[in-house]
């Protein structure tokens, strides 16, 4: 136990929480980088591949920092991201409709839950 004087408890206070702020932004800026380097892994597993695409598409992902943040994204083949998850129209005469492969949003919902999860942990000190 350590004895501070009344005159001290204020800087004692502010030195506490200061060490606390740092100790949680770290773990933050941890939690973003794992759960953005999960949700790639989860992607490169998920995706799917196509007569046309080979693998390019799957091993397209990559996890970039902008700013503060991390972001997720195809780097080989982004224009198919949007086509393949919500399904096309068929080109040709006959028509039809090409079928949506759901892969990014599971890997979005399970990166959200993880970080919620680090989050929590994070500010509880534990």
């Amino acid at each position: 136990m350590v004895k501070v004087s009344i005159d001290n408890l204020a800087d004692e206070i502010t030195n506490a929480l200061k060490e606390y702020t740092t100790e949680v932004e770290e773990g933050l800026e941890k939690a973003k980088e794992d759960n953005a380097k999960e949700a790639v892994k989860i992607l490169k597993t998920t995706s799917p591949v196509g007569k046309r695409t080979r693998r390019k598409y799957k091993d397209g992902w990559r996890a970039k920092k902008v700013g503060s943040a991390w972001v997720v994204h195809n780097a080989t083949n982004y224009q198919l991201t949007h086509l393949l998850e919500k399904g096309h129209a068929k080109v040709g005469p006959k028509g039809g409709r090409v079928p949506g492969k759901p892969h990014i949003y599971p890997a979005e919902q399970k990166a959200i839950v993880g970080y919620e999860k680090q989050l929590e942990k994070i500010i509880r000190g534990g």
